[in-house]
Formats: structure tokens, sequence, C-alpha cells
């Protein structure tokens, strides 16, 4: 296969991902917007509670995402049953998480309590996530059904059925919020439900299209019997999955506590920052899907050329967004930020110059996480999901965290301290994940082996 035909590929599949994943942070973006023009508190709360959802969410979406790089090879091979089985034992998985994490949501006042955060934001929170809670579940399955589609190809969906939903959401949270068109004024509590129902409506949209449009692989047909030897192999595969993104998700939720010890205009400056860069890591992030995709279509033709060329394709591509996201960052912080800030409001000065501190650290900090999550979606295409697990809790736990403390309190840099050193931390992963994934991908695939 040639360089343009790899461009073409990954192209062709990560454009709609790209575009269904930063749709889907639309609905927090969204949600950021809103709240910041009605109050910089409940835009504080809802920072905190988005991280703690944020957190959990992508740990129990490690069930979901193990499907990707199984259908992918499964069918490359034409093995189908096995496309089948791994979908449904998913869902179960996914489901099964969902219910842990509910009493966690619900108790969560209390944990941000602990955690040393002003009572008044950890009330807010604790509002947010007892109603925004509840969509853990949809939210699972909708990860999971996605990773499914992922891997057959099926992306455009995806991008369409987060469309529909960013619009409810809007909807919903500008009469919710703010009490317009006759409903009440609920504030935080509105967006909550209105997340709540623009999850629902995407996950129906995308089971719906499921069903229909692969009918011959039957996944929801006898959905309640277990198959023990594929949710073995789901939960083998999902766990390291999971895990590995609970690490770095954990390491921005303690960040966002370490802004919080900082002050409420710190909290709101530091939740904006984090929804602009999330915006552009989604780029990444669909490209890095796109790459495990492709990843497990060549180890199933046991095609080590292909993944070689197919790896170098999607790394340029993920080096040119860095340096565009790099340019706006640097140029443009102030206009940015003030999509998320009310005219007049007496904070809004703080929360500027902190943000545009925040997104010059963010020029550095994108590009090493785009770096690393590229290398991380090669090697879960080839099944190889333990050792990055390993290299991801030593790089943001061990280096990151710690270093984000030093630099931020000790050193007294403050928001900017905190920011290099997740940086640091996401700089150490992504020289261990190309190492790992250049020196013994193309063997695994070229001896039908994995990591």
């Amino acid at each position: 296969m040639s360089w343009l035909q790899h461009y073409q590929r990954i192209l062709a599949l990560g454009v709609p991902l790209i575009g269904s994943l930063m749709a889907q942070i639309a609905i927090q973006f969204t949600d950021s917007i809103m709240l910041g023009r009605y109050d910089l508190e409940a835009l504080a709360g809802q920072v905190l509670g988005g991280a703690l959802f944020t957190v959990l969410l992508l740990f129990g979406a490690g069930f979901g995402f193990a499907v990707t790089p199984i259908v992918a090879e499964a069918e490359a091979r034409g093995q189908f049953a096995e496309i089948r089985r791994s979908i449904r034992m998913s869902l179960w998985l996914s489901t099964g998480f969902g219910a842990l994490a509910l009493p966690v949501f619900l108790g969560s006042e209390t944990l941000f309590l602990v955690a040393g955060q002003a009572p008044e934001i950890a009330a807010l929170a604790g509002q947010y996530l007892r109603i925004a809670g509840l969509a853990i579940f949809p939210a699972l399955g909708l990860m999971a059904l996605r990773s499914y589609l992922s891997g057959l190809g099926h992306t455009r969906i995806q991008f369409w059925a987060m469309v529909g939903a960013v619009v409810v959401n809007a909807l919903t949270n500008y009469a919710l919020i703010f009490g317009n068109w006759g409903a009440p004024e609920m504030g935080i509590r509105g967006a909550a439900i209105a997340s709540v129902i623009s999850t629902l409506v995407a996950c129906a949209a995308v089971a719906l299209y499921a069903a229909l449009a692969t009918r011959d692989h039957r996944i929801f047909q006898h959905l309640w019997r277990a198959d023990p030897e594929a949710l073995a192999h789901v939960f083998r595969l999902g766990l390291p999955i999971g895990l590995a993104m609970l690490a770095e998700a954990g390491l921005f939720s303690i960040a966002s506590v370490f802004m919080g010890w900082l002050g409420t205009n710190a909290l709101a400056a530091h939740g904006i920052a984090m929804q602009i860069i999330t915006l552009i890591f989604m780029g990444h992030l669909g490209l890095s899907q796109a790459a495990t995709i492709r990843a497990g279509n060549a180890k199933g033709r046991d095609d080590a050329p292909g993944l070689i060329r197919g790896g170098l394709a999607v790394m340029s591509l993920s080096g040119a967004l860095s340096l565009i996201a790099a340019a706006a960052f640097l140029l443009i912080p102030v206009p940015l930020i003030d999509l998320f800030l009310r005219d007049g409001d007496p904070a809004r000065g703080e929360v500027v110059a902190i943000g545009v501190s925040l997104l010059a650290a963010a020029a550095l900090f994108q590009t090493v996480d785009a770096a690393q999550v590229m290398a991380m979606g090669l090697l879960r295409g080839l099944q190889d999901t333990r050792v990055p697990m390993i290299y991801a809790a030593i790089s943001y736990w061990v280096v990151g965290a710690p270093m984000a403390l030093v630099l931020g309190f000790g050193l007294g840099m403050e928001g900017v301290g905190i920011w290099l050193g997740m940086a640091l931390g996401l700089a150490l992963a992504a020289v261990l994940l190309q190492t790992r994934f250049w020196r013994h991908g193309p063997g695994w695939v070229a001896n039908g082996s994995s990591g």
C-alpha cells in the first residue's frame, strides 16, 4: 500500500472519529460556556464534578475500547463470531462497572471535602454528580458500541449521533440553566440534566444503527447469555486499558484538586484551559483510534511493512495538528478564554491572566500528550496493553503528579508549575511508549504474536 493510500485510509477513519469525539467534548464545552456566563462558582463546581465523572468514565471505557482491536483483527481474519462475542461481553462489563461507579457519584460531596475543596464548590459539584452520574450507563454503553462500529469502519454514524446530542444538550442547557422558555432556573443541576438526556439520545441512536446496519452480527440477540471465555478475553485486554486511562485521567483530576487549592478563579481558569486543550486533544485521540484500527488490521494480515508505514503516517498527521494548536495557544489565547466568560464579571481579569499562562504551558503539554496517545493507540491495536499500563502509572504518578506538586507549590510557580509537572509525566510516557512500539511492534506482527 502506498503512502497516499495510508493517508487516505487513516483520514477516512479518523476524520469522522475526530468529529464525533469533538462533538462529545462539545457537550462539556457547552456546559462550561453556559455555566461560566451564569456563575463562576457553578462553573468551578462543574469542573470539579466533571473531572471525577471523566476519571471513572475513562476507567470503565477500557472495556469498550478493548473491542476495537479485537474486532479489527477478527474482521481481517473473517472471524465474525468473535466479533459478536466480544461486543456482547463488553456491554456486560461496561454495565457492571457503571453500577460500581454510581455510589461514588452519589457520595461525591464528601469526597471533595476530604480532598480539601471549598465547601461551597464541593456542594455544587455534589449536586451536579448526583444527577449527571446517572449518565455513566448510557455513556459506557455508547463507548462500547462506538468501539465495535469503529473496528468495522463504521465511523460516520458516530459523528452524526454526537452532533445530535450536542444540539439537544445546548437547547436543554439554555432552558434549564437560565430558566428560559418557561423552564425553571436550575443552574448547575440543569446542566447535569441536560448531560443525561443528551447522552441517552446519542446512545440510543448508535444502538439503533448497530442493530440495523450490522444485523448479520446479531449483537443484541440473546444478550443476557453469559460467555465466560469472551468475557475473560475482553476483561484481560480492557482492564489494563482502563487502568492506563485512569492513570492519565487521574493526573488531570489531581491537577484540578491542586488548582482548587489556589482558589476559585484559578480553578475556573484551569477548567477553561482544559476545555480548550481537550478539544484539540480529541483530534489526536481520533487519529489514535484510527491507528488502533489500522494496526489491528495489519496484525490480522500479518503485514509488518504496512504497520510501519501506517504508524509513520498517523504520527505525521498528529505532529501537524500539534504545530497548529501550539500556534493558536501562543498567538490568540485571550479570544479563546473569553468564550467562557461573562462580560463585566469582576473576576474576569484574574481568570484571563491565569488562563493565558496555562495555555502557554499547553503548547508544550499537548505536543507530548499527542506523542504518547499515538503510541498507545498503535500498541492497543496489537493488543499490547499490560506493559503500556505500567508505563502510564510510572509516568503519571511517579513523575507527573509529584512534579506538579513540587513545581506548583514547592517552587511557587502555582498554576503554570502544575501544568509543567503534568507535561513532564506525559513526556516520559511518550518516550517509553514510542520506544516500545518501534522496537517491538513490527516484529510482533511479522511473527504473528503480540506484546
